[in-house]
């Protein structure tokens, strides 16, 4: 390049880059527009929600709609997603890296094929395996039960893949040594290369908690019982004008502000360990 097109190009950079930065702005604003909305609406009036259904910004800011959510049985619904995100969350963990280090590590026939299939798995959109769910849990006889609930998001294909693919960038070398020492395959997995797949857990352990606790349509078909619902249940109630709460925007949009905070919490707390998925085995 010459150095008058040298100086060309320097002088369309500052151009280009700040036409990059107001794009990026815009698709950023378009993206956090509707929860900024959702936020401001939710410290409204009935009649501000209603008078200025497009402004995030309160009239006059107050806490009327978060104060009634204690009338719509909330605490219940909270109470339950506590409940099924938090044993999913273990759950997935110990069965998704349990079969994921099955895969990366063991030799056994028909391996592939497990695989193979997982990944099908993961190909298969989620609604088309609603009915067969629904089916099993009848069958099983845990309907409109916490096992119900539970049970069927104990493991995930996608969480399988995760720790697998993890698992195989371990050095088997470090694993060797622990079977010289005469340590079996479970002792293994659980002392030595477990430990150094905290990046995969916290990833998996995100990805899990939120699942669980956004879940709509797996928690929809397997309980009838109002007494087992979820937020996500219970608000879609909610929001559907089943609990009479016709339109008042605030307390629907209260509801939805207050079902984010609990995963909000759960990603800042992880989020520094699952940026350190740079760092090697080795220095684990």
């Amino acid at each position: 390049m010459s150095p008058a097109a040298g100086q060309i190009a320097g002088r369309r950079n500052p151009w280009l880059r700040s036409g990059l930065y107001l794009t990026l702005a815009v698709f950023a604003f378009l993206y956090i527009y509707p929860f900024l909305l959702e936020l401001g609406t939710a410290f409204k009036t009935e009649t501000d929600a209603v008078g200025n259904p497009t402004n995030p910004l309160p009239h006059n800011w107050v806490v009327s709609a978060f104060s009634q959510l204690g009338n719509q049985d909330f605490p219940r619904w909270f109470t339950n997603s506590v409940i099924v995100a938090v044993f999913v969350t273990l759950g997935r963990i110990l069965f998704d890296s349990m079969a994921g280090y099955a895969l990366a590590r063991l030799r056994f026939r028909g391996r592939g094929a497990v695989f193979a299939a997982i990944i099908a798995v993961m190909a298969v959109p989620g609604v088309v395996l609603l009915i067969p769910k629904f089916l099993v849990i009848r069958t099983l006889g845990i309907y409109d039960t916490y096992p119900g609930l539970i049970i069927p998001l104990l493991a995930d294909a996608t969480g399988v893949f995760i720790m697998k693919q993890f698992f195989e960038s371990v050095p088997a070398s470090i694993e060797e040594a622990a079977k010289i020492d005469g340590a079996g395959v479970f002792r293994i997995f659980w002392s030595v290369s477990l430990p150094m797949a905290r990046p995969a857990l916290m990833a998996l352990t995100i990805l899990s908690f939120q699942g669980s606790w956004n879940d709509f349509s797996d928690i929809l078909i397997a309980h009838e019982n109002p007494s087992l619902d979820t937020l996500t249940t219970g608000v879609g109630r909610l929001v559907s004008g089943q609990l009479g709460a016709a339109t008042e925007y605030p307390l629907k949009l209260a509801a939805a502000v207050a079902m984010t905070v609990p995963v909000a919490i759960v990603f800042f707390v992880f989020q520094k360990h699952i940026m350190r998925t740079g760092q090697g085995a080795l220095k684990e």
